[in-house]
């Protein structure tokens, strides 16, 4: 019996993190190491300013609480209990947490909102902040190409509460990437330069929901796909954009190739009854900068993905599949390597005498 080694092309369901708004707003106010407490940033949002007359203003010039302008990378340490420290600048192709994309100064925005007397704009207004001022100048930034459901988000950081009660109105819009409760974790290099593809480490499993969403997890809680390998398309589709249909031919043979691998070999493949998926690039993701794209495997069933529980690494015995150890699968006569051996020592056998 031939190999079920079936696969499972779902391009709507792309193995990616979709960054939420409310991630990226997650940045919010940041403090320095030096100047603010962390309760000054976990008040931010709610702080009520202290009022400073038009007077006290003009008098002489805010300090900004930070002069990190277009371009600039900026990282901070973040504690066990959540604590921010360490706010700074750092060159970009080192560990960093958000790339600035434009420096606004919310002092010459066309109303009198953010003036002397003003309270920080809470997460709603921010999120109509990252609209208005944001979106477009890091796109402009990313030179146009920008995929929104790709490892970037576009946020804003505004000041300290201490900074923004002196008067600073200084308004930092950058990218970053985040982890799936939208903190804003370490990334190297320049965004522009990178792959715009969120992909997941061979390992990583993964759970997906109605919206098409994903959750990294540990494989030993329940899951849809277990990843096998990333693979980049960019030099196989060097010369245009692939259709969907494209990258279907490229990756069948591939991703079964990079299960056969990740399990050992293909008799491991064909014992664990998963069946070998991989993800596509939407057009509009590919103009926007994603290159990559999972391999894995799933459990499909009635067009969905089954609950996986465990690792395929372990064998069939270790799997639960929507609750229940798969059933073995019907024994192939001969297996396929013992064929591949017979084949071979039929073609290195000495022809008949005639």
């Amino acid at each position: 019996m031939a190999a079920q080694k079936s696969s499972l092309s779902t391009s709507g369901l792309r193995t990616i993190l979709v960054a939420t708004l409310a991630g990226a707003l997650g940045v919010g106010t940041y403090a320095t190491a030096s100047d603010y407490s962390n309760d000054d940033q976990a008040d931010a949002d709610a702080a009520r300013p202290t009022a400073h007359s038009a007077a006290d203003a003009s008098e002489e010039p805010t300090p900004t609480f930070t002069a990190a302008d277009r371009g600039t990378c900026l990282t901070w340490d973040v504690g066990a209990d959540g604590a921010v420290t360490g706010f700074t600048e750092t060159d970009c192709a080192g560990e960093h947490r958000f790339e600035v994309s434009s420096r606004e100064d919310l002092n010459t925005y066309p109303t009198a909102e953010f003036g002397p007397n003003s309270e920080a704009p809470n997460p709603t207004r921010q999120a109509q902040l990252r609209e208005e001022l944001c979106q477009t100048a890091s796109i402009r930034y990313l030179n146009g190409r920008y995929d929104p459901a790709g490892r970037y988000s576009i946020a804003p950081i505004l000041p300290p509460a201490e900074a923004w009660e002196r008067g600073d109105r200084t308004m930092l819009c950058g990218l970053q990437e985040t982890d799936s409760e939208g903190t804003p974790i370490l990334t190297t290099g320049h965004a522009a330069d990178q792959d715009q593809a969120r992909v997941a480490e061979p390992g990583t499993c993964e759970v997906t929901d109605e919206a098409k969403n994903v959750q990294y997890v540990d494989c030993s809680e329940p899951h849809h796909i277990e990843v096998t390998s990333v693979v980049d398309l960019a030099p196989v589709f060097a010369d245009r954009t692939p259709s969907p249909e494209d990258q279907d031919k490229h990756l069948g043979g591939v991703c079964a190739k990079a299960a056969e691998d990740y399990l050992g070999n293909e008799e491991n493949l064909y014992q664990s009854t998963l069946q070998v998926y991989w993800g596509t690039i939407s057009t509009q993701a590919w103009d926007g900068g994603s290159r990559s794209v999972n391999c894995g495997l799933v459990a499909p069933k009635d067009g969905r993905f089954a609950t996986i529980t465990g690792t395929a690494k372990d064998g069939r015995e270790a799997l639960k599949v929507d609750g229940q150890t798969p059933k073995a699968p019907p024994e192939r006569r001969p297996l396929r390597e013992e064929q591949k051996k017979q084949q071979a020592a039929q073609s290195a056998a000495p022809a008949p005498q005639q």
